[in-house]
């Protein structure tokens, strides 16, 4: 139950690193070049400035954003500090174990990719530090893992887009025009009835066996597709469905020796039932900040 706590705060702390990402590209546009006078919309006869702009995302976002970096150069200072590092095959079990379970369907994937790995071991770093001194014995951590076993196994997972329209005629008229060369993804924006995943080209990100927001079929057949390849008409409630792969993970177990490190973070975690806050460190790190030493 505490990794998918953990997965979950890790998603809302991608989303604000996109917010992050978005204010201060705005900020160095404006210095470079750009009037902040400059005029980024206009309605009617009035008008929104780039500074008006920027002055409302400070307002809204700016203290949690600064927040946020400040917390990440502190995990960094306080691995440095204690000489604490992850080990990159935990990261990369901790991304698939993400991807597997909350698959995004983001048309940006390269980036968030990325900033989901940084994520993770920031994440990882921060348990590591706070748990440096607790001392789980092996007998404890091998009990865990046999009561939790399931926990730690990644299903193999799918990563599909698709296509739904109402009639048959619909989805074999979508299936001529995919066969002479048209983008599947535009096709979903232009003709799929399913307007959240249209919005995205289609994309519903991985899927797995026990997934129970998409029609069974889906899996079946996307068994059968190789990376590329779309499949033939599927029939689901909404009318009939294409899909494409896009992508596979294949499962994978994971031992004991594996996820040891793991456990033992877990198990040291609840121990210490502490919020798992880099800002537990922020006098060590002689943290001064723009909103002043209050901590909210």
């Amino acid at each position: 139950m505490r990794r998918k706590q953990l997965w979950l705060v890790i998603a809302g702390l991608i989303l604000l690193n996109c917010l992050t990402i978005a204010f201060f590209l705005s900020r160095a546009q404006a210095t470079d070049g750009q009037a902040l006078d400059e005029e980024v919309a206009t309605i009617g006869e009035s008008s929104i400035s780039r500074q008006d702009w920027l002055n409302e995302l400070e307002a809204r976002y700016g203290k949690d954003v600064l927040k946020d970096m400040i917390d990440q150069k502190v995990i960094k200072e306080m691995a440095a500090k204690y000489k604490i590092k992850v080990p990159d095959q935990d990261v990369e079990r901790e991304f698939r174990m993400i991807q597997t379970t909350y698959g995004s369907a983001s048309q940006n994937k390269i980036v968030n990719e990325k900033k989901w790995k940084e994520q993770i071991e920031n994440s990882l770093l921060l348990e590591e530090i706070l748990t440096k001194d607790v001392i789980v014995s092996n007998k404890e951590m091998e009990s865990y893992f046999k009561e939790n076993k399931d926990l730690f196994d990644v299903p193999t997972a799918y990563h599909l887009s698709h296509i739904i329209v109402k009639s048959k005629k619909e989805a074999n008229n979508a299936l001529k025009e995919l066969s002479h060369g048209s983008s599947f993804s535009t096709l979903a924006m232009e003709r799929s009835i399913e307007e959240f995943s249209a919005n995205q080209g289609g994309d519903i990100g991985f899927i797995t066996e026990e997934d129970d927001q998409h029609p069974e079929k889906y899996i079946q057949e996307a068994k059968r597709l190789k990376v590329g390849e779309w499949s033939h008409l599927i029939k689901v409630d909404q009318g009939y469905a294409i899909i494409k792969l896009h992508k596979i993970i294949h499962g994978k177990n994971y031992s004991f020796k594996d996820v040891k490190d793991q456990i033992r973070r877990q198990i040291a975690m609840e121990q210490m039932k502490i919020p798992a806050t880099a800002r537990n460190f922020w006098d060590d790190a002689k943290v001064k900040w723009f909103y002043g030493k209050q901590r909210q």
